[in-house]
């Protein structure tokens, strides 16, 4: 995909949030002079956005900071925020890199069912292929079938091995597996899914604690990454999800999916914010290229509709 369709996807899945902040922010329209008023608005234009309250305070500390009391068109006033909402996502802007020696690095991927985790593990695998890496993938979803085949189906498409047991077998032996066919093939990257189920915490604590140990007894290191596939679709919710997943899982990258036009993108800003954790990589559609590491300050420009 040329940077230039790629753009085109962006513009398309922050669509909603960019209508939604622009349209919030053209109360403040025309020259205005930045007083508290006006950033009362441009404040409460940002959080309606989703771009949370924690977000939208640390813009309007800013502007108020660089403008205050000076005249501000609403170009100028959508430039400063998509400079702003840059500033927040810059640090967090981190493609996930294969540097594990030995190899393979160990990524585990969580996420609920439904968040896009199954085919952002394709994804992901591609991502990889295409800088020339070895991959191999591990169905340790083994609750459900659906999710297995789903995977069995992407591995084949994109030219990958693929490591399976029984459905209900158990995950941390399909993982034990899984690095030692890795280890003794030479590959690079083992992508492992894990079953998404929230609503038992401590069972899926447990079950992750147990592939935990069967890695460091192969390998100290793994798992490498622990990154959690979140559906932008969520908005808000997306959010508690961090929370939980933090507590049981131990997360350490972000993925988001799912930003097409239903999407409420402003929430990757929310994120970013928060928790500060690494965003490797955004989803904008179902094609198997469709995954990419974000440049911040485009989905910045993106999200303030100036792009």
């Amino acid at each position: 995909m040329s940077e230039t369709s790629w753009s085109q996807r962006l513009f398309g899945g922050f669509a909603k949030t960019s209508e939604r902040l622009t349209a919030n922010l053209a109360g403040v329209g025309g020259t205005a002079k930045l007083d508290d008023a006006t950033l009362d608005e441009v404040e409460d234009a940002l959080i309606m956005s989703d771009l949370g309250p924690s977000a939208a305070a640390r813009i309007r500390a800013k502007l108020s900071e660089q403008r205050f009391g000076l005249e501000i068109t609403a170009r100028e006033l959508k430039e400063a925020v998509a400079e702003e909402i840059a500033a927040i996502l810059r640090p967090v802007a981190k493609p996930l890199e294969i540097t594990a020696f030995p190899r393979p690095q160990v990524i585990l991927v969580i996420g609920v069912n439904g968040s896009g985790k199954t085919t952002t593990i394709a994804k992901l695998a591609h991502l990889f292929q295409e800088d020339d890496y070895g991959v191999l993938l591990a169905a340790g979803d083994t609750f459900r079938a659906a999710a297995i085949g789903q995977l069995a189906t992407w591995a084949d498409r994109i030219g990958v091995d693929l490591v399976r047991g029984p459905e209900g077998g158990d995950p941390a032996a399909i993982v034990f597996d899984a690095v030692k066919q890795a280890t003794d093939t030479g590959i690079d990257a083992l992508i492992v899914d894990t079953a998404g189920r929230l609503q038992n915490k401590t069972e899926l604590m447990e079950e992750l604690a147990k592939i935990r140990r069967v890695l460091g007894r192969l390998n100290p290191e793994a798992p490498h990454d622990v990154v959690l596939v979140l559906d932008a679709t969520n908005g808000q919710n997306a959010l508690a999800q961090i929370d939980v997943f933090k507590e049981v899982a131990g997360v350490t990258g972000l993925i988001m999916t799912k930003l097409d036009g239903t999407a409420r993108g402003g929430v990757l800003v929310a994120a970013a914010e928060q928790y500060g954790l690494p965003i490797h990589a955004i989803g904008v559609g179902e094609k198997i290229e469709d995954l990419r590491p974000f440049d911040p300050d485009l989905v910045a420009r993106v999200i303030a509709g100036v792009a």
